[in-house]
């Protein structure tokens, strides 16, 4: 009677258990997910989040792949209650004789520990998810359990959800799997910690190519394999899995992920907060090729540059950018040696570092498109790029109204210009200043135009009016700060008949699977007239030539045209050049390690290595393709030597 009695009141607790249970929201840390970004071929970036998650739906899941993990843990999963009585008994055997709580042993148990309840070992826990997972089936089809137990459950190398785990195993996401690779990954649920190292632990090998056979076994014996498809996997035919790499935002990713970021942020309106929570897949403009060709032809031409016995005390670095001239994408850029390196900051995309004189072709184009002041008085008259200026250095600069500039300050003297290395050469024709590169010709000259035609054309080509400087001589000297993204911007314009396209990151956003709007790619706008980039191109291809400062070019046999910066020891040094295919800016430049900022003794590391890094990695990225020609305008006639003030 007693024992009947005890048996009644068990039935009744479990009873009381079973109706008071209610099935909780499901944990907020198994909602979140990492942000996926996307190479321009559609494979995989980087992926970033608090959580390494992309959750899927079951119908992302190869049916081979949803049977492999079936096979593995749950052959009779759409059948079954929801519970294993098996399992059940041995647990509380396991938990009468003091050893360790071992997982649900169903799919849908271990669905309901992932998502609705603690990791932690204890009794009250294991009750707890025995009875939930009797009334799930109430709230949830098969599918949705299936599903729920695909994305919350941990595949190791920091992977939860089977979405991550063919990432971080196999870099494919997992649409593309395999019958073969879908149950190695099945087997790595059993013993995370242990398969994640299956590339330098041997012992994890030959535990996770038994259970990859176990696995495959049962699929032949649940009727989802034939014997002669599962004939085709013996040892050799293992799924071996990638190397793990850890870190993902290494080298030129970190700077790569920022900018398609502050793209994303800017113009689809994703907050911060959204980001936090993941679930965005973001596809970019950079090609994975030219990435890696462009910091191999930088990092060359820095190892180069660098002379420890001349260098003392000074750390060198670079940035670069490379734009498509015709669709305004960003194609590549290199932003220092990388995040994990302890260089956050992107010189590819810094407004830090003067232009210089690859600033010229600005102030040219402005002259060509406006006219100048010769005589002061009079209108404005056409420039052509013949017109002759005096090229001495440390001359005066007069203004419009034909009085010399002042230094400022109470009682200063007279400003006088100088050029790269204090070089003196005369009457010297615009051309001629730009091909080598002399600065004072092009500072009259822009006082002549005038600063707002200057800045407007500026920011016409592309220039951030923020990054542009005020109103002085060294404006046409190139002392505003322009990034190298809109510097290879602003000279893919000439390339493109004066058409100038914002230089952008990010094609299209999903979110769950839906678009995310606000990414209209940039609408192309008339910078200057075709004319006018013609010229501009006649003189850019000239200076990009044996005689010219871009010389370093020659080995670049096709049409060319481009500008060196400033060459001195207080300025970074520059080659920004394109093709009609391809626009890319390099700068590079030393930093003293004991004093910040630029240093001004020995910094300057000579354009003649940007330059070379410029023909290598555009010889490189344009290999096979076609060598197009510029637009290239006919040459007015030269008009007569106008005397200096």
């Amino acid at each position: 009677m007693a024992l009947l009695f005890l048996f009644g009141a068990l039935a009744g607790l479990v009873w009381y258990a079973y109706e008071t249970t209610a099935i909780p929201a499901p944990n907020p840390s198994n909602l979140q997910q990492s942000n996926v970004y996307y190479w321009s071929d559609g494979t995989v970036m980087a992926t970033h989040g608090s959580v390494n998650r992309v959750n899927i739906t079951l119908d992302q899941v190869p049916l081979p792949v949803q049977r492999d993990f079936l096979a593995a843990e749950n052959a009779d999963f759409y059948h079954d209650s929801g519970v294993d009585p098996t399992g059940i008994v041995r647990s509380l055997v396991n938990m009468v004789q003091g050893r360790q709580l071992q997982s649900g042993s169903t799919i849908t148990q271990q669905f309901v520990k992932n998502s609705f309840l603690s990791q932690r070992p204890t009794i009250g826990r294991k009750l707890q998810e025995l009875l939930i997972a009797t009334k799930i089936g109430d709230v949830y089809s098969k599918q949705q359990i299936l599903t729920g137990y695909l994305n919350t459950s941990y595949f190791g190398r920091d992977a939860y959800g089977l979405d991550a785990a063919a990432r971080a195993y196999y870099g494919v996401d997992t649409r593309t799997l395999t019958v073969s690779q879908g149950a190695f990954l099945a087997a790595t649920v059993n013993e995370p910690s242990l398969y994640q190292n299956i590339d330098s632990d041997a012992r994890a090998r030959v535990k996770a190519v038994a259970r990859w056979h176990y696995v495959l076994d049962r699929m032949v014996k649940d009727g989802w394999m034939t014997a002669a498809e599962r004939a085709r996997y013996p040892d050799s035919a293992f799924p071996t899995p990638h190397p793990w790499v850890r870190a993902a935002l290494t080298g030129q990713t970190g700077y790569l992920y920022q900018l398609a970021t502050d793209y994303a942020q800017q113009h689809a309106g994703i907050t911060d907060q959204q980001l936090a929570h993941g679930g965005y897949h973001i596809y970019t403009t950079f090609d994975r090729t030219l990435t890696e060709e462009l910091a191999t032809a930088v990092t060359k031409e820095m190892a180069s540059a660098a002379d420890p016995k001349d260098r003392k005390n000074l750390s060198l670095q670079a940035g670069a950018a490379s734009v498509d001239p015709t669709t305004g994408r960003i194609l590549a850029v290199y932003g220092g040696p990388g995040w994990d390196k302890g260089a956050y900051n992107d010189i590819a995309d810094s407004a830090g570092l003067q232009a210089g004189s690859t600033f010229q072709p600005v102030v040219l184009a402005a002259a060509l498109a406006h006219g100048a002041v010769r005589r002061p008085g009079t209108a404005a008259s056409a420039v052509s790029p013949d017109s002759v200026f005096n090229g001495n250095s440390d001359i005066e600069i007069y203004g419009a109204n034909g009085f010399p500039l002042r230094k400022p300050g109470k009682n200063a003297g007279p400003l006088l210009e100088q050029n790269d290395r204090y070089a003196s050469w005369g009457d010297i024709s615009l051309r001629s200043a730009m091909q080598h590169s002399v600065i004072t010709p092009y500072v009259q000259l822009g006082e002549n135009v005038g600063y707002p035609a200057v800045k407007s054309t500026a920011e016409a080509l592309g220039a951030l009016s923020g990054s542009l400087s005020s109103d002085s001589a060294d404006f046409y000297a190139g002392s505003s700060t322009i990034s190298p993204v809109r510097l290879a911007s602003m000279y893919g314009t000439f390339a493109d008949q004066g058409l100038h396209i914002n230089p952008y990151s990010v094609t299209r956003i999903t979110y769950d699977g839906l678009p995310v709007g606000g990414l209209t790619p940039p609408t192309p706008v008339q910078a200057i007239p075709p004319a006018i980039s013609g010229l501009v191109n006649s003189i850019l291809a000239e200076a990009a030539t044996k005689d010219g400062t871009g010389r370093r070019t020659a080995p670049l046999q096709r049409f060319k045209a481009g500008k060196t910066g400033t060459d001195d020891p207080y300025h970074p040094d520059w080659f920004v050049g394109y093709t009609r295919q391809l626009a890319t800016a390099i700068t590079m430049f030393a930093t003293d390690t004991i004093h910040p900022g630029l240093s001004p003794v020995g910094a300057d590391v000579g354009s003649d290595f940007p330059t070379e890094a410029w023909t290598a990695f555009t010889a490189q990225a344009l290999q096979g393709k076609p060598d197009l020609p510029f637009t290239v305008a006919a040459t007015p006639t030269p008009e007569p030597t106008t005397p200096r003030p």
